[in-house]
């Protein structure tokens, strides 16, 4: 992205700080894989979202009057020559935007200074290990020149708060972003389609691994730097396990197979989950599931608008599935009453235990409240049918355009008594990327079919 962009950001973070204001914000540790070797490395997204700088041991620091103070490695041919460039304090200003920049070896001189005559200081809460011990030790040592004329800061609070709202709704840039993540992720999961088909076919050994391998394989092709989350590649019973991993389970004809998987593009996630005869043919029994899942998603997509509370699509969606565990036997109506008594009572947890989407940018469960701010004042009680546990409702958060969501109801049939046996064990989800507009939603994702007549045609 533009370095303006990030410039803006500051700036826009800046203005909420409050007077004499400062804002610390560190990236994400390198986190050690074994006794000699890292992790892929991941910045911290709130640290990214506001640099764009994607090295590791780094930090901002941000002041009411906009002015940005960039730590960071410095220069050292030995060790780029092993781990790779670095852009050095030197040259981060003029890259990034930044109005200095500084040595991370210098942090624990300058910080002092830096909160010196500041009244607040944030930092993001509960995130990063130490980071509370770290500046209580520049407080601290802020509080023995006090003597001097030293000013030390008398609040502390969670830059999350602001930070969160800020990245609730995307820019321009950020979704154009989101889109093409989604572009890529659609292309990985209409090729592990269309591989399960062919190997079927010619009578090979297929495992949920030969598809893992297809969705990343696609995703890097295409310049992803990698998968937003651990892929879920599950096949048969799998699927109805929720976070099932990718592994070594054999992958059979008749069977269907459930795939969720995503790219992460220049630090924004894409969340698709499909579900497709693993033979490139729906039986009769998968198909009515099927069908009705897909019902339940075009329900909740309609009423995802600018207006529309988040809850929304849940409701939707759950009305569609409660009626159809009614139309096909899975729920007994003798038992559980009406549609709306199912509802009441959470009867159809016992098929479908998840809400129906989760916000999505940076991260694939994005940072954003849930409830909406300006109402939270409002709340009521209500005793949970399944837990018996008192509940707080509160109102839930108003969309507005450009916040991005997921929506993504499924069905999952684990064998019970009572349960038609012909539905054993079938698991489906499908899962779309929402950018809510102001007279709906944008589904990004449906670069890969959806419809099973299309999911049939595709695998042929």
């Amino acid at each position: 992205m533009n370095p303006s962009i990030y410039t803006r950001r500051r700036a826009a973070l800046a203005a909420q700080l409050g007077k004499n204001g400062i804002a610390i914000v560190p990236t994400a540790p390198e986190q050690p894989r074994n006794r000699d070797s890292d992790f892929l490395y991941r910045h911290d997204s709130y640290f990214h979202y506001l640099s764009g700088f994607a090295e590791p041991k780094a930090w901002l620091v941000i002041t009411s009057d906009g002015r940005t103070t960039l730590f960071c490695q410095p220069k050292d041919m030995e060790r780029e020559v092993w781990d790779g460039y670095r852009l050095g304090p030197v040259e981060a200003p003029s890259a990034l935007g930044v109005d200095a920049a500084f040595s991370v070896a210098e942090l624990d001189a300058q910080l002092p200074r830096l909160l010196d005559g500041r009244e607040v200081v944030w930092f993001p809460f509960g995130i990063h290990k130490g980071l509370e011990t770290r500046i209580d030790g520049w407080l601290s040592s802020l509080r023995a020149r006090v003597r001097y004329g030293a000013l030390c800061p008398e609040q502390q609070r969670d830059l999350c708060s602001l930070l969160d709202e800020m990245r609730l709704v995307k820019d321009q840039s950020e979704q154009d972003t989101m889109r093409r993540a989604a572009q890529i992720s659609a292309g990985a999961h209409i090729r592990a389609m269309q591989l399960s088909a062919r190997m079927l076919r010619d009578k090979q050994d297929v495992r949920e691994y030969h598809l893992d391998a297809e969705l990343l394989h696609e995703f890097r092709r295409h310049g992803s730097q990698y998968p937003a989350y651990g892929s879920i590649v599950a096949a048969g019973a799998n699927a109805c396990v929720l976070h099932y991993r990718a592994d070594a389970a054999p992958v059979r004809d008749g069977e269907l197979v459930l795939i969720d998987a995503g790219c992460e593009l220049d630090g924004y996630a894409s969340d698709i989950t499909r579900t497709f005869p693993a033979n490139g043919k729906f039986t009769g029994p998968q198909r009515e599931l099927y069908n009705l899942v897909l019902a339940s998603q075009e329900a909740a997509a309609a009423v995802t608008k600018a207006g529309a509370r988040f809850t929304d699509p849940h409701e939707a969606s759950v009305k569609v599935l409660a009626q159809g565990m009614l139309d096909f036997g899975l729920l007994d109506k003798n038992k559980v009453g009406s549609l709306e008594d199912v509802i009441e009572k959470r009867a159809y947890f016992q098929f479908y235990m998840h809400r129906t989407g989760h916000w999505l940018g940076m991260d694939v469960h994005d940072c954003g409240g849930y409830l909406e701010p300006t109402e939270l004042g409002q709340s009521s009680q209500r005793k949970d049918a399944l837990t018996g546990e008192t509940i707080v409702n509160r109102p839930a958060r108003v969309l507005r355009a450009g916040m991005v969501l997921t929506i993504e109801p499924g069905i999952y049939v684990r064998p019970a008594a009572g349960v038609p046996e012909k539905f054993h064990n079938i698991g489906i989800r499908i899962e779309d990327d929402a950018i809510v507009t102001a007279t709906g939603c944008e589904l990004i994702s449906r670069g890969v079919p959806v419809k099973a007549d299309e999911i049939e045609a595709l695998m042929r």
